[in-house]
């Protein structure tokens, strides 16, 4: 069994003492070596539980992980973890990836280890916040100073320790290279932390378990030659399934915290009545979600948790769940917390088009629309002594009808009369 590991926030001191080295690389105690030159060469990497790299996932001890990448241009992809006590290793390249090695084809997404590879990641010990850092080049590196082959391991053994040492040896590999030939990323994830399963605090952090009888080693540095890599099912928020992008749904996705409110991209953007939608797959309390972006409109609004679930309700009992229901429309803006108002309730407001609706855990979710509408807010909503709504609105002798926690609202002889409890 060949044992990998994984990656720490903090860095040495001597790290934090060199900022910047004679080739031009940059050590960052983000990302161990950076490239100040900002090249036109961009990666991306990113684990399976947080597809958006945004260093949110946590893995229970014992439990598999995999590992994915994408660059702007073609390039040969370099993988390493480093635990939370400075242990390093590479697992990309490997003996067991066959042709498919480390070449990266530009735009595409790559996931080691891949479908039907022979090995597979798996979290050890001991806990702490890991990080994965990713080296692209355009060109092969000679990484003989950091790492070697022998017999037929399947994976190189690292012949360097710590963050410093790691960031020192790469800057002298990448010295040589003009700087737009290379660039780094990293993500980060955490290893059996409190409340993530098996308590135990010693091992490698993310283990590599090779078939019996390994395919043939691959030498480092000599290269496979170049091939179709087997993508990540990763959806990207705002991403067709042409994979062009819709920028207004990104700039949504952006706008309203990520990953952290929204969770990961289920679905491409697809058409959804008279505009496209994108769904999520929610985080904590917020449940699941969408962006929504109508036709015509430069702007696209998230609907999350019980706002949404009503939406669609509304949409599914008025035209079988293919367009926004009629009564409130596409989303007019980002949902809103309603923090405790008079009656100590506390809630959520979604605003649309045509119409609003307001949920509390205590009385439920309801719709209001029109002039009624107009006449609540126009008092202060849920924060005026009426609070929230204990129920649709209604029709009431002709006209519309309101019933909220502290009083109501009637049509009365052609005007809106307010009455309290």
């Amino acid at each position: 069994m060949f044992t990998k590991k994984a990656v720490l926030l903090a860095l040495t001191a001597a790290l934090l003492a060199s900022p910047a080295l004679a080739s031009g690389a940059t050590l960052s105690p983000q990302s161990i070596i950076v490239n100040p030159a900002q090249p036109a060469l961009d990666v991306r990497v990113w684990v399976n539980k947080d597809p958006q790299g945004q260093g949110i996932a946590n893995y229970r001890i014992g439990e598999q992980i995999r590992v994915g990448v994408q660059v702007t241009q073609d390039a040969y992809v370099y993988l390493f973890d480093v635990n939370s006590v400075g242990e390093i290793s590479l697992f990309v390249p490997n003996g067991y990836d066959g042709t498919q090695g480390n070449f990266v084809r530009a735009g595409q997404r790559m996931v080691f280890p891949g479908s039907g590879a022979q090995y597979t990641l798996t979290v050890g010990g001991p806990r702490g916040q890991d990080r994965v850092l990713a080296l692209a080049s355009r060109v092969p590196l000679d990484l003989s100073d950091i790492a070697t082959f022998a017999g037929s391991q399947g994976f190189a053994a690292v012949t360097v320790q710590g963050e410093a040492k790691l960031g020192e040896v790469l800057s002298g590999v990448v010295s040589n290279l003009d700087a737009q030939d290379w660039v780094t990323a990293v993500t980060w994830y955490g290893a059996g932390l409190p409340g993530q399963g098996n308590p135990q605090v010693t091992g490698p952090i993310v283990v590599i378990v090779p078939p019996t009888q390994p395919a043939p080693v691959q030498p480092l540095p000599v290269q496979p030659a170049p091939v179709s890599p087997t993508p990540v099912a990763a959806i990207q928020p705002g991403e067709r399934p042409d994979h062009s992008f819709d920028s207004a749904i990104r700039e949504a996705f952006d706008r309203t915290t990520g990953a952290q409110a929204l969770g990961s991209a289920e679905t491409y953007v697809t058409r959804w009545g008279t505009g496209v939608w994108q769904k999520f797959t929610g985080a904590a309390a917020y449940g699941k979600a969408v962006i929504l972006h109508a036709d015509g409109s430069n702007r696209a609004f998230a609907v999350h948790g019980r706002i949404l679930e009503r939406y669609l309700a509304l949409s599914q009992a008025e035209n079988g769940g293919t367009k926004p229901p009629t009564r409130l429309g596409w989303a007019a803006g980002d949902e809103k917390i309603i923090p405790r108002n008079l009656y100590s309730t506390t809630g959520l407001y979604g605003f649309f088009q045509t119409g609003a609706l307001y949920s509390s855990e205590k009385y439920g979710t309801y719709w209001l629309v029109g002039d009624l509408l107009k006449k609540y807010q126009g008092l202060g909503g849920s924060g005026s002594f009426l609070g929230f709504p204990t129920r649709d609105q209604f029709l009431m002798n002709g006209g519309w009808a309101g019933d909220f926690e502290g009083g109501s609202i009637r049509y009365q002889n052609g005007v809106y009369k307010v009455y309290r409890k």
